[in-house]
């Protein structure tokens, strides 16, 4: 009894000590408001369930953690002057982010302060591709990987196919377009074609315009390169048309949130994919996984999605990377993450060194029938997965990322 005495106020006053220290100060730097503010609210609660659990343990480095926030509204301009804010505030890292051209440009300026930058929601080949650099890591997937996993899936469902495809015009929507097209032998755009509709402040009228060239065509596969609030209004536009009943739709990065704001009934039989489900961690018997998702949902009232697994993930690894370098140096992290292998919430993954390109394994998910989704007792039970390709297979090589690097005149190291 006295041992045990002894050992509870030894971890009292190193918990207040951790109390006391000054707080480590991480910043996100996520859509509060535009198109994609359902994922980041989804961004913020992983967060800060992830700096809780840390705190509770007694911090980083004998440190409490702390978040400070920002809102992108998924604009490149505003997420540079929020890594300067959040830079002077003290944040020792920066992360988030749903739009490819704000993780690109906010991880560019990080790396001006001196700061590493994780994206979450990234999927553009190019942010660890030829905009990759030192200071800038990528949690979720690339839209190659996606791809490959997608025309493994399609080749076999969807043979001899013609496509249709509607892209946001910015570098995730054309990165994902072309790798889907070489994927799925879909690159000949007389025979497949497509529509460029603006991004950010698309229209209704552009999704409109668009989705009645699709009705037009030949397309038995409509491809919506569409992500947050954009694909739900194309969606809706596509109901309207008669297209939800009459071709295959493929959204190649899906979300719980998109699901849930356009409905299980009008996204019925959506093909995509995610990185990470709140199934996942049952499938691939991960303990931490399945502790999180229950975590999450008895605090939040919903199952965690992608979006909120990818914030915890990098809290919860930017720690460990603190903790077995001892430092909070970013080329010291660095040091720590490259190469990298660990089990969180599903099966193994890597932060390769060589493009700094987290790589895990790709699941295509097909959104179920209403009834099958209301049996949930939380009526969030939307996706079967249908196929999986591990991230070894998914991830482009060494070789072809050097090419990639090189087309773009770019160094065949990050620098």
């Amino acid at each position: 009894m006295k041992r045990l005495t002894a050992t509870l106020a030894l971890w009292a006053g190193i918990t207040a000590c951790a109390q006391a220290a000054e707080p480590i100060t991480l910043g996100l730097n996520y859509p509060r408001t535009g198109p994609y503010k359902e994922e980041g609210l989804a961004q913020m609660r992983g967060a800060l369930l992830a700096i809780d659990e840390l705190n509770a343990k007694g911090g980083v480095l004998g440190r409490p953690v702390r978040l400070e926030s920002r809102d992108t509204a998924s604009r490149p301009e505003k997420a540079v002057k929020n890594v300067n804010s959040l830079a002077d505030q003290g944040a020792a890292m920066l992360f988030g982010g749903a739009s490819s051209a704000v993780a690109i440009a906010a991880g560019q300026q990080a790396r001006e302060r001196g700061l590493l930058y994780f994206g979450t929601l990234t999927y553009s080949n190019d942010t660890t591709g030829k905009d990759g650099q030192r200071y800038l890591f990528r949690e979720c997937n690339n839209a190659w990987m996606s791809a490959r996993a997608l025309g493994q899936y399609l080749s076999k469902t969807q043979p001899d196919s013609r496509y249709f495809y509607v892209t946001a015009d910015y570098t995730w929507g054309l990165t994902t377009e072309s790798s889907l097209r070489q994927t799925t032998g879909s690159t000949d755009t007389a025979q497949h074609p497509g529509v460029k509709v603006p991004f950010p402040r698309a229209r209704q009228r552009d999704f409109q315009e668009a989705l009645q060239q699709a009705a037009q065509s030949q397309a038995q596969v409509l491809v919506l390169v569409l992500f947050g609030e954009d694909l739900v209004d194309a969606m809706r536009i596509a109901d309207s048309l008669g297209l939800t009943g009459k071709l295959q739709i493929v959204a190649p990065n899906l979300t719980q949130a998109m699901v849930e704001q356009a409905g299980p009934l009008l996204m019925q039989g959506v093909i995509g994919t995610e990185p990470w489900t709140w199934r996942v961690p049952e499938r691939e018997d991960s303990a931490a996984g399945q502790a999180f998702v229950e975590q999450f949902s008895q605090r939040f009232g919903v199952y965690p999605s992608s979006s909120a697994a990818s914030a915890y993930s990098i809290v919860s690894q930017w720690a460990d990377a603190a903790k077995r370098a001892n430092s909070l140096d970013s080329e010291a992290l660095i040091k720590a993450l490259e190469g990298h292998r660990y089990r969180l919430l599903k099966g193994e993954q890597q932060w390769r060194a060589f493009d700094h390109q987290n790589v895990q394994s790709v699941y295509v998910v097909k959104v179920k029938p209403r009834n099958e989704v209301m049996k949930d007792r939380l009526k969030q039970d939307y996706f079967d997965i249908v196929h999986q390709l591990d991230g070894e297979q998914a991830a482009p090589s060494l070789a072809e990322w050097q090419a990639e690097r090189r087309a773009a005149g770019k160094p065949t190291t990050l620098q």
